[in-house]
């Protein structure tokens, strides 16, 4: 029987330790050398605000922070540049990989076109609302003579009256007409000094105007209830407007009345 020498023992021992710490060598450097350097292991970049910055300087600026771009959506923006940046996904200040691609929503240069919408008959308040939500303007507010008080008379659009359902650039400023609680139509003041309380109030109103202040006088020579004094006085001459106040002075204590307008 051949006996096999303790020097070839040593060699082939040498030479499986060999092959051994070969392939532990290649296991750490494939692990804790290639892999990261090749997936940028531990290394991040902090994204950058693009908002407001436009698409065509992009492209130079993400490049140099070793960052992409995609236009994910567009939208209309008033009062701004277009093709400019308003939104983008991850948000400024995240942290992210070398080439990571930043999702961006820009400015649309022509604005789309929705429908007008009915602001006549609504409240001024309501009318804004309308406005906004639609993402219109408020123009300018004019106030004309009108019982309507606070109440959209007219909706204009450059200068002319617009319907609603009118396709009308987003955007757009639009001009209100309101009613500010006044007639337009002036006759002389009524006279109601003299007449008790109620009766002066009754005439007041139905003269389409308003029963202001009550205020107590003492006059023990008339009776109480009894209207002595009145703003604006029927003078000859004197012209009031539908919907304007008239103040009385009243005989006697003034006893709170719920019907009373303000």
């Amino acid at each position: 029987m051949t006996k096999i020498s303790t020097r070839s023992t040593t060699d082939l021992l040498t030479h499986i330790g060999i092959m051994l710490g070969l392939v532990a060598v290649l296991f750490l450097g494939f692990f804790f050398l290639y892999l990261p350097f090749t997936t940028h292991h531990g290394q991040t970049i902090t994204v950058p605000d693009l908002s407001r910055m436009n698409t065509s300087e992009l492209e130079d600026f993400l490049s140099d922070h070793d960052l992409r771009f995609e236009v994910e959506d567009s939208t209309y923006v008033a009062g701004a540049e277009p093709l400019t940046v308003v939104s983008q996904y991850p948000k400024p200040g995240f942290k992210v990989k070398e080439g990571r691609k930043i999702y961006i929503t820009i400015t649309t240069e022509n604005p789309p076109m929705i429908p007008m919408p009915k602001l006549v008959d609504q409240t001024y308040v309501s009318a804004q609302y309308a406005l906004s939500s639609n993402g219109l303007q408020m123009g300018k507010l004019k106030y004309v003579p009108d019982l309507a008080q606070g109440t959209v008379l007219q909706q204009l659009y450059e200068g002319k009256e617009i319907l609603p359902g009118t396709r009308i650039a987003k955007g757009s400023k639009i001009d209100i007409v309101v009613g500010d609680g006044l007639g337009n139509t002036m006759f002389a003041v009524p006279d109601v000094v003299g007449k008790p309380r109620d009766e002066a109030e009754m005439l007041i109103r139905g003269s389409n105007l308003q029963v202001g202040t009550i205020l107590p006088v003492e006059d023990p020579e008339k009776e109480v209830g009894t209207v002595v004094r009145q703003n604006p006085a029927a003078r000859p001459g004197a012209t009031i407007r539908v919907g304007d106040v008239i103040d009385l002075w009243v005989v006697g204590p003034v006893e709170n009345d719920d019907t009373q307008e303000e």
